[in-house]
């Protein structure tokens, strides 16, 4: 049955505070935009406690950015009936016993139906905890369809870790941005770039938390991941998301501004590193998986008597040699110009690839650069190393 929205929206009103009394609201999602206001594609909204009172939380998201703004329940109501009168066609109010649809039917008002629950299980209302991560999980299409969470933005308990590595990998990665100069990046690329989990949550970061317009690519050499994840970006409206289909070594180092490389398997990841070294990117992020080719050559030569006992047990010689393979990577992108750090990406509990590579654009001086040679040739020398992959591909 058709009416006017002005009755239309009373009647969905009336459902949209009957579920908020009952406590059985989950979220509500605005879409289908066609008002005037430049650049808002949706808005969402959820239920929060601040300073123990409900609250509706809007989330108005435009191309470049987000803004959330708090509303106490009446306020929040009469926002969502003035936000269908200007622009906004559908709307979907998620109820732990219903689904409330509000259709705009060309030339003939709101159509309001009701469905089956999308979902059974309440989403969390605590407003700080919320905060904390610069990743929600709410309102997040891809998320949903790389399986982490529900259509209402509940984790699934097997993607628990998955979520919480994802949070982590960006939150390492803020202040490393902050510090960039705004416009400064322009283009991000991901090396193996795998089923695009960290790939979607940078740009996610990076256009609606940091307000940037980067073009992000990933790049990986499996077919059925690029074309999943094409379709994925594509649905979830990120027109500067794409991914390509190739290898690290194939991919013109040209045009990068920050590069990342997330447990691209052994000499991949010098692939990765100096494709960043050769394009002047102005962050190389990487984590090193696997360290088969310095292992290999320590393995040839036998140790010096101080570190025998490091080298002779297998589970010992592996680590040294994830160790050597890391510093002399540190130790070839200082030399190159970059100010390096190698620090824990996550704890052990959820990934035993813990290492993580860091190296930002800085000037280094011809003297320091002669220093950071010789530091190379000495660890080299000391574990019997004679050459490291990343050497050759730099040309040092």
């Amino acid at each position: 049955m058709l009416n006017t929205p002005v009755v239309i929206h009373a009647e969905f009103l009336t459902a949209l505070a009957e579920s908020f009394a009952q406590d059985t609201f989950i979220k509500l999602t605005l879409g289908k935009y066609r008002g005037e206001l430049a650049g808002l594609k949706n808005i969402y909204v959820r239920k929060v406690n601040i300073k123990g009172k409900p609250h509706l939380a809007f989330t108005s998201r435009f191309k470049t950015r987000d803004i959330v703004k708090n509303y106490p329940f009446e306020e929040g109501a009469a926002r969502i009936a003035e936000e269908l009168n200007q622009g906004f066609q559908h709307c979907t109010c998620f109820t732990l016993q219903k689904d409330l649809i509000l259709d705009l039917q060309q030339g003939q008002g709101f159509r309001f139906r009701q469905a089956a629950p999308t979902s059974q299980t309440p989403v969390s209302d605590t407003h700080d905890k919320t905060k904390k991560r610069l990743i929600s999980a709410l309102d997040k299409p891809y998320l949903h369809a790389l399986q982490i969470t529900d259509a209402v933005g509940n984790v699934y308990k097997n993607a628990q870790d998955k979520y919480k590595q994802i949070n982590q990998f960006i939150n390492l990665l803020h202040p490393m941005i902050s510090a960039i100069s705004a416009g400064s990046l322009k283009q991000v690329v991901d090396m193996g770039s795998g089923k695009g989990y960290l790939t979607f949550a940078l740009y996610d970061y990076l256009h609606h938390v940091m307000g940037s317009d980067t073009a992000v690519r990933g790049i990986e050499f499996r077919p059925d991941l690029v074309a999943l994840c094409n379709e994925i970006a594509a649905s979830s409206g990120f027109h500067k998301l794409d991914f390509v289909e190739g290898s690290i070594a194939d991919y013109p180092a040209t045009g990068i501004d920050m590069l990342i490389a997330l447990h691209a398997c052994d000499t991949a990841t010098d692939d990765a590193i100096c494709k960043g070294i050769l394009a002047g990117a102005e962050l190389i992020v990487v984590a090193p998986c696997c360290h088969k080719q310095i292992r290999r050559e320590m393995s040839k030569v036998k140790q010096q008597p101080e570190i025998a006992a490091l080298t002779d047990h297998g589970i010992f010689m592996e680590r040294q040699a994830e160790m050597v393979t890391d510093a002399l990577r540190s130790l070839i992108l200082e030399y190159h110009g970059y100010k390096t750090k190698v620090f824990e990406f996550i704890s052990d509990a959820h990934t035993p690839k813990n290492v993580l590579v860091v190296g930002t654009k800085a000037t280094i001086s011809p003297e320091h650069q002669e220093e950071v040679l010789k530091r190379i040739h000495a660890v080299k020398n000391f574990y019997g190393v004679n050459c490291h992959y990343l050497e050759k591909l730099v040309g040092l």
